[in-house]
This record gives C-alpha cells, structure tokens and sequence, in this order.
C-alpha cells in the first residue's frame, strides 16, 4: 500500500466507553488512499491499549499519535489520554490539557483543525458519547465543504454527541456503525470521479434541475445532490455525452429524456411487508391500540406517504384486515396511499403483482389475500377498498390530517436535512394526538423528537405526545387565487342578490368546488379550524 499524503482524512470522535463501535467500523473499513484519526475523551491517567486493541481489527497500521508526526495514507491515529491534538498541513500537534483552562473539548479542537487544514477533503464521523463535544467541530468541517457522518444515536445507550450533531442539520448520514465505511467509501469514490469538472457539474446540475421544475413540475432541488448527479452523469453516459454540460444542452431539446431523468430521479425500492419484524410489532402492539382508541363510528385514518407502487399500502391493509376481522363491517378503514410518480400509482391502482411477490409473505396469506391470475395474483375486493390511492407531492402540498398512523419509509434518505426538517413538521401536522409515526431504519425525525414518544427505537415507530404541541413549518403551495370568471355560481347568485357575504362564508363555499386535495384553515396558534375536499 502507498504511504503518501491522504486524499482524504477521516476523524473519529468518541467516548472512553467507544472502543466497540470503532472495532465494528474498522472491522469493515476497506477503503484505501485515505487516513483515520481517533479522538477519543480518555482520562489523563487513562493508559489506553488502543493500539494493540485496534490492530486486532484492522489491516492498516495503528499508531499512537507524536507530536510533529505526518499523517500518511491507509494509517490510523490515535490520540493520547493526556493530550489535545490539533492538525496544520498534515502533521499532528499535541498539547498537554493541563496547559489548557477551561472546558476540555477534544473533539471539537481537533474537528476545527482539521476543518481548516483539509476543508472538503475532512469527513467527521461522530461515535456514542455524552455531552455535545463535536458538534461545533462538525459544523465547521461542514462549513469547509466536508462531509458529516453520525451514529444513530437511538440504537446507542449513550447516544447525545450524535443527538447533538444531528439536531443541526450538519449530517450528511446517520447511520449505525457496521453501515458508515461503505457510505464513507462510495462518498470518496464519486467526489474523486466528480473533481475535474466539479464547479461545471454543479452549474449543469441546477439548470437540469430548473429545466425539469418548469417542465413537468417536479422539485428535485431539495434532493441530496450526490444522488441527482449519479443518475444524471448514468443518463448522460447512456446518450454518449462525457460531460453533464452536453447532457443539459441535449434536455434543452428533449421533452422526452426529461421525463426519462425525472423518472429516474422517482426512486422506487419497496417490497411487501418490507422489515418483517417491523410489521409483526405493528400488527401485535401498535395497530391493536389504535383500533381499541377509536370512537363510536369513528373513521379509521392511515396515510402511506410515498406508496411507490403500493406494496407498503396493501401491507397495511392486510394487517387492519386481520385485526377487525369479524368487526370490519362496523369501522371504516382509510389508507390514503400518495406519491409523485403517477406511474408508479397507475400500477398500484391495479393491485396486481407478479410472482415475486411469494417470497414476501407465506403461502397461507398469500391464498388469502390476493386472486392468482394466470401468471400474476390481484389484491382481493376487500383489502383495495381499503386503500385510496392520490397523487400528492409531500414537499408543497397539504398533509391528510387526523391521521392515526403515518408511514413515511426510505423517503426522507434522498433529501437534504432542511428539506427532512420541513417535511417531519408536515407529517407531524398531519397526525392526530397519540397518532403513531413509522419511518425507514435509517431516518431519524430529530426535528420534532420533542414532540414525539419513541414507542420503538430499532423499528422507528413513534407516537405523538397526548397533548399535540404544532410547530412551525413552510407554507404550503395550494392552487392560485380565483380568477372572476372562476366563481362559484352559488357566489355569484348571492353577490346578484347583492347578499353580503364575509370572507369565511365565501373561502367555504368556494374551497370544495376547486381543491382535488385535501386542504385545512388553521388559526395564529396552528390549531386546526376546518378542513376542505
């Protein structure tokens, strides 16, 4: 392996206690031409085998950090119990702590350094710790243009150091620790592909971005962009261009590959019952209390945000299904099924599936739930009532409101953390008090956890504070202002009449006659005053 400079420099800050975590990372780690540092909160009297631990685990070479020492690629760094450390042009600089008033910031010190010293070319990763040591270093690596990976902190016991860093908005990924070598390598590998026309790709990728908005309309600026331009740079390689500013020329004239890229950009994994233990603890624990909460005529309310191709939605259909049994006749059950993709819902709509869909539940329920059509087998009658499927964009649009459930899985991992803040405020206006949340095990809605009680930490299933406290969010984009000549008659008969009406009368009668979505009035304090459509 080469000893030169790193391309890149990999800093790792945790706890005393976080010797397992790093073992998992590096038992994982294969990526070459990059450096790791670890700094980690130790007692000054502390004397670490970290090094010896460490080698244990991994196949680079583990050093204890010196004063004045260069840091050279496929090597790692640890530093020692009594030091500070900071980085200036690739050598290490230790100082002893006791030189040092005040809080001892390790992690902070070093990220801040490091920061300054490598700007795009610093990834921090934050471990298990306690406290808030990181996050004023991972704000300034995110600052100089690096990347911000943090440990999910509710699968940890000592979880708010990445608590801390997620709750800026500063993390590019949350994600537990076997998982973040191999986002931290495929984040290297297309940052090395994307160098040489980097400034010229990210002009390209805004005007393909605006080319599509005014197109179709869909908003894909709130994406994350390392997923926009793999799928960009994919379709510009299919059409022979070598350079994305060719590729955006070509759209120009290409009605046709802008939907194709748009369709592209419309990610569409889902499968049924998806996490099968995490649809077992919804059918045991969750959707038994939701049911048994219901008032006397009651509707049963469920909203499927980003239903792809419907699998999801019929999975919780079955599950309802199963609960009411004898009693379905008695409750009226809607899941509202929504996404973007109109082609995606068309065959949802359909509720027919090919035979994949054995390997996804047992046989018994598949012969229960769906008719076998020659080669492929339809959802049965009474589980599509169920379900009502809607083309609804969850970043502009109204959420369905009064929710008892709200399922937003593997959505929020394709966009930007200010575009997840503005979309969990939305899903969390959506939900009625004690209405349960179910996202994708890679997504945490730190934005509202205070509003939130965690029900279950490793299936992401929350449930919303019995006293619903509404936070802030974006406006929503609802349809223009009515022209004249779009009046309701009702409207204009009484106006002839010369009938006063004052603004609510008239927002209520002419609401319902031109929303195909659903709409709600709320007041200053975002307590809900009416619904429409």
């Amino acid at each position: 392996m080469p000893t030169s400079a790193p391309e890149y420099i990999i800093a790792i800050g945790a706890s005393a206690g976080g010797l397992e975590e790093i073992n998992i990372f590096f038992d994982h780690t294969p990526l070459d031409s990059v450096s790791y540092v670890i700094v980690q909160h130790l007692s000054p009297d502390f004397k670490s085998r970290m090094v010896e631990l460490l080698s244990k685990h991994s196949k680079l070479k583990v050093n204890e950090a010196e004063n004045g020492m260069a840091v050279r690629s496929n090597e790692v760094y640890l530093i020692p119990s009594d030091k500070f450390m900071t980085i200036c042009d690739n050598i290490l600089f230790l100082s002893y702590k006791g030189e040092v008033k005040g809080p001892h910031l390790t992690i902070n010190r070093f990220f801040n350094s490091l920061a300054a010293d490598c700007g795009k070319k610093a990834i921090a990763v934050i471990l298990s710790g306690l406290g808030s040591d990181g996050t004023e270093g991972a704000k300034a690596i995110k600052k100089s243009g690096g990347m911000v990976m943090a440990r999910n902190p509710e699968t940890s016991e000592f979880g708010s150091m990445p608590s801390n860093v997620i709750a800026t908005g500063v993390a590019d990924f949350v994600l537990e620790p076997v998982a973040m070598p191999d986002a931290i390598e495929e984040y290297v590998r297309y940052k090395a592909e994307l160098l040489l026309d980097q400034q010229y790709d990210e002009e390209s990728v805004a005007v393909i971005i605006d080319l599509i908005k005014e197109r179709l309309p869909l908003d894909f600026s709130g994406y994350k962009q390392s997923t926009i331009l793999r799928r960009m740079k994919r379709r510009a390689a299919y059409h022979n261009f070598t350079r994305l500013e060719e590729y955006s020329n070509f759209l120009l004239s290409s009605p046709e590959e802008i939907e194709v890229l748009a369709q592209d950009f419309l990610i569409s994994v889902t499968s049924f019952f998806r996490d099968k233990k995490t649809f077992e603890f919804l059918q045991s624990d969750v959707l038994p209390q939701l049911i048994e909460k219901l008032a006397p005529q009651e509707e049963l309310k469920m909203w499927v945000a980003g239903c792809a191709t419907g699998e999801e939605a019929y999975s919780m259909a079955i599950l309802v299904y199963r609960q009411l049994q004898e009693n379905l006749a008695d409750t009226v059950v809607k899941i509202f099924a929504t996404d973007i993709d109109s082609i995606a819902l068309e065959h949802a709509g359909k509720g027919i599936y090919n035979q994949g869909i054995k390997k996804q539940m047992s046989a018994e329920w598949l012969e229960k739930y769906f008719l076998r059509e020659g080669d492929h087998y339809r959802v049965i009658p009474e589980i599509r009532k169920m379900v009502i499927f809607a083309h609804h964009d969850i970043i502009k649009n109204p959420p369905f409101c009064n929710m008892s459930l709200i399922s937003c899985r593997n959505v929020l991992i394709y966009m930007t953390p200010a575009l997840q803040k503005k979309i969990f405020n939305t899903l969390f206006f959506g939900l009625k008090s004690n209405g349960y949340l179910f996202l994708g095990p890679s997504e945490n809605p730190v934005p509202i956890i205070s509003n939130l009680e965690v029900v279950h930490a490793k299936f992401k299933v929350y449930k919303t504070l019995e006293t619903k406290r509404f936070t802030r969010f974006d406006t929503f984009s609802l349809p223009e202002p009515l022209a004249l000549n779009r009046t309701p008659a009702m409207l204009k008969e009484a106006t002839n009449q010369k009938v006063k009406y004052n603004f609510e009368e008239a927002v209520n009668i002419a609401l319902p006659d031109v929303l195909s979505y659903l709409a709600v009035c709320i007041d200053e304090n975002y307590q809900v005053v009416k619904t429409y459509g």
